[in-house]
């Protein structure tokens, strides 16, 4: 089974690269930006022709939430055209498509879990062209699997708690923003989740294709995940917690985007780590 990883190069699709020697069975294929451009249709379609995969995992994106306030024109073409290739390629090739999204679809102004079914409503650019990639995926070709999820960390590549070690070891105190609630995603645990996806896919004649959530179990805000961050890596540091008014941003950022998992835990019997638990047991 041939299983093409877009992407490559960032935390998730690392991730992928870490877990894959636990799955003899798939023969994965990994492609960075460089090696595949999935904004290039006709280098998209020439490369699924070439190798066939059964399943796709597209973690290709363009995730500079601030920058794609004005770069709207580079965030399209990244998270719209290039999920849009994709979706044309696997048609061709009769590939399933896994595609990440991001809890940013939402406007966060909620204060329950977010369900698949829930209206999505972006506030900026980054979370608008990631929403109009599910629909361009949706319209394109039915059998996709879009994963939604939110505050991915990982050791590889850039996240959250990378700038926070970085920041501890250059301050003598930290501002963390408090009254933003989500909850944090290791990018391995979502990494196996969607594995699970694909092996369930794979053996089962039923196929539950559509919009799923995944992110780590239980809910934080960045101040609360910072210092829990400081005391797994037992640092000591003043953390002071801010309110969103003293920290702004370009793009702005839901207050709420905690995501609800009950179709994914019960469509694939998945069993999902709280985040505290789980970072505790990620490599530095």
């Amino acid at each position: 089974m041939v299983v093409l990883v877009t992407g490559s190069s960032g935390q998730l699709g690392q991730s992928l690269q870490a877990i894959s020697e636990n799955y003899p069975e798939i023969d994965f294929v990994f492609v960075s930006s460089s090696d595949l451009d999935i904004t290039d249709k006709e280098k998209v379609t020439a490369y699924f022709q070439k190798i066939q995969p059964a399943y796709c995992i597209n973690t290709a994106a363009y995730t500079a939430v601030d920058k794609a306030e004005s770069e709207p024109e580079k965030a399209f073409q990244v998270n719209v055209k290039g999920p849009q290739n994709l979706a044309e390629a696997c048609i061709e090739t009769n590939t399933v498509l896994l595609h990440i999204s991001t809890d940013f679809v939402f406007d966060g102004e909620k204060t329950t879990p977010y369900a698949e079914a829930d209206t999505p409503n972006p506030k900026g650019v980054y979370g608008k062209t990631k929403l109009e990639g599910e629909q361009a995926i949706a319209k394109e070709w039915s059998k996709h699997y879009i994963v939604r999820t939110s505050w991915v960390y990982s050791e590889f590549g850039n996240n959250f708690m990378k700038t926070m070690l970085r920041l501890a070891s250059e301050r003598d105190t930290l501002n963390v923003v408090a009254d933003q609630l989500g909850t944090p995603t290791y990018a391995v645990d979502l990494a196996e989740a969607l594995v699970t996806i694909i092996r369930y896919d794979f053996q089962n004649d039923i196929k539950p294709y559509g919009i799923y959530n995944f992110s780590n179990e239980g809910v934080c805000s960045w101040y609360d995940f910072a210092k829990k961050i400081f005391e797994v890596n037992q640092i000591s540091i003043p953390v002071n917690p801010i309110p969103t008014t003293a920290y702004p941003t370009p793009a702005q950022r839901p207050k709420y985007s905690v995501l609800d998992k009950k179709k994914i835990k019960e469509t694939f019997a998945l069993s999902i780590n709280p985040w505290d638990k789980t970072l505790q047991t990620v490599k530095r």
